[in-house]
């Protein structure tokens, strides 16, 4: 969350950040509130600390009448008390749920526009677009005459947009993770295997909503826990309430998941087959950083993203998300969009954020300098290495070959210990 002094003083920046986020917050609520606030708790303090003096001095009190007297003014001063800090708390209260709901403020640079569309390309892969002499398949078909995902009885076990991954899919969802890792690992990233589930206030502090219309998240019934929709949610919380040495920092860990999301509202060509499905598997990498550090800290993560992307021989672009598909926490955000044949356009296959304090804040998490009095916000950074359900559709539509075999990337035959894979 954005810090609340930030907010009083920079009200207006702050409702226009808002409005080309595409977000309704009633910041002028939150200001008004904030000054009730303060006044209020320099009233509760002031009463505090005259019934502190006044119980000190009924032992002083000359005789029983004035004694009592005394008792009987401390309390009236407690009742007061009482009834102002409940008003505290209730205001409060008020004032925690609209700062909880103001995102953070966008990048300078960040493109204006109210969703996706607006998104500005910045540069392309290594890979060029493929070129076929026939009529390319989409992934649906390939993974069908392949035998590689069986949608219907994903449906049938558990509803639409749920699928077994079969035989050599199988293969390639390992070798994808496996790969990823092997990259990660390279560069310093701690591996991890993380939780499925998370309590609530672990992803209310990571920026997603676990209730409500607008969530994305399945909720466990009778419990404060609920399935992650990304295993950013478990590695920020890892450190929650925590306070890290400064030269302990960067942090840099990558963790595997599954992500379960309702995908409430998708609709259209994108959701056939594994493009938006409600459970898949994703390596994520995730980073604890000094605040000065997050920029370059963002730019080495898209770095990876495209070194993994390259590495698999997969066409795409880059983009720099537009301010009204940011989402809550991010301060800037960087897509990676493969190319998919099988729609002729591309769509996204990973991103990588920096939320700078945003996160750090909900989840207190902080830094201390040595030999400095204090700690700090730290910075928190993610980004997606892999997601595989994507993955597989982007080497499959674009390592597809006439006879309808998909060629295996040269960075994950000896993991799968084959080149093609052929129809069974």
């Amino acid at each position: 969350m954005l810090d609340r002094k930030f907010i009083v003083e920079n009200a207006e920046l702050v409702k226009q950040n808002c409005k080309n986020r595409g977000i309704d917050v009633n910041v002028d609520r939150f200001v008004e509130l904030e000054s009730q606030r303060k006044t209020l708790q320099t009233e509760v303090e002031e009463l505090n600390r005259e019934a502190n003096l006044l119980s000190k001095s009924i032992g002083k009190a000359k005789d029983e009448a004035e004694r009592n007297a005394r008792k009987e003014k401390g309390r009236r001063l407690r009742e007061k008390t009482n009834q102002e800090r409940a008003e505290l708390d209730c205001l409060a209260a008020e004032l925690d749920a609209i700062h909880r709901t103001i995102p953070n403020m966008a990048h300078p640079d960040a493109p204006l526009g109210a969703d996706d569309k607006s998104n500005l390309e910045l540069f392309k892969g290594k890979t060029p677009l493929p070129e076929f002499d026939f009529k390319p398949l989409d992934h649906v078909d390939l993974a069908e005459r392949l035998d590689l995902v069986d949608f219907q009885s994903g449906a049938q076990v558990a509803g639409h947009g749920f699928y077994f991954l079969k035989n050599d899919a199988v293969l390639l969802e390992l070798a994808l993770q496996r790969y990823a890792l092997e990259v990660l690992i390279s560069e310093g990233f701690t591996p991890m295997t993380t939780p499925d589930l998370a309590r609530n206030d672990i992803l209310e502090g990571a920026g997603y909503i676990p209730r409500g219309p607008e969530t994305q998240i399945y909720s466990i019934a009778d419990t404060e826990l609920s399935l992650i929709a990304t295993a950013e949610i478990t590695l920020g919380g890892m450190l929650a309430g925590r306070t890290i040495d400064a030269e302990d920092l960067p942090i840099k860990l990558c963790g595997i998941s599954h992500c379960f999301r309702t995908e409430a509202g998708a609709h259209g060509r994108a959701t056939r087959g594994l493009f938006r499905v409600h459970q898949f598997t994703k390596v994520e990498m995730f980073a604890f950083t000094l605040p000065e550090e997050s920029d370059s800290m963002l730019e080495h993560l898209r770095d990876l993203e495209c070194r993994l992307f390259d590495g698999l021989g997969v066409p795409y672009r880059v983009v720099d998300t537009a301010t009204g598909d940011l989402g809550g926490p991010a301060w800037r955000k960087f897509d990676l969009e493969a190319w998919m044949p099988g729609r002729d356009e591309y769509g996204e296959v990973t991103s990588t954020s920096n939320c700078t304090d945003y996160q750090a804040r909900r989840l207190n998490v902080r830094y201390k300098i040595k030999g400095e009095k204090g700690t700090r916000f730290l910075h928190t950074l993610n980004g997606t290495a892999v997601a595989v359900s994507r993955a597989i559709i982007a080497i499959l539509e674009n390592h597809q070959q006439p006879d309808g075999s998909v060629v295996v990337p040269e960075v994950l035959r000896e993991m799968m210990g084959k080149e093609r894979i052929d129809c069974v």
